[in-house]
């Protein structure tokens, strides 16, 4: 399970095993949601998160500083899952610890 970034006690994360479309999973205590990227000529015009399938989803004030942590770190979130699992690379951990506007 590569944890690629943390934001505010949020850990976000790929599982090892993962499919397209790419996705990351945001996780505070029990609660737990993901987020899908949708890209089209190298752009992402479109990012849904959803619920995982038995756990509590992520809500109230960390379900929006996960939206907004992916609206500022999107395509970075992109970049580390090609590498990871196009390229076969290790991904850098990343702790963000001031909340971003």
């Amino acid at each position: 399970m590569p944890k690629i970034f943390e934001y505010l006690g949020i850990l976000i994360f790929f599982y090892s095993n993962e499919h397209e479309p790419i996705h990351v999973h945001a996780k505070k205590g029990e609660f737990e949601s993901k987020a899908e990227f949708y890209i089209s000529n190298g752009e992402i015009y479109e990012i849904k998160i959803s619920n995982i399938k038995g756990a509590k989803p992520l809500k109230g004030n960390e379900l929006k500083d996960f939206e907004v942590f992916l609206e500022k770190y999107a395509d970075k979130i992109v970049a580390k899952w090609i590498s990871y699992f196009i390229y076969h690379k290790d991904v850098k951990f990343e702790k963000i610890t001031k909340r971003l506007s």
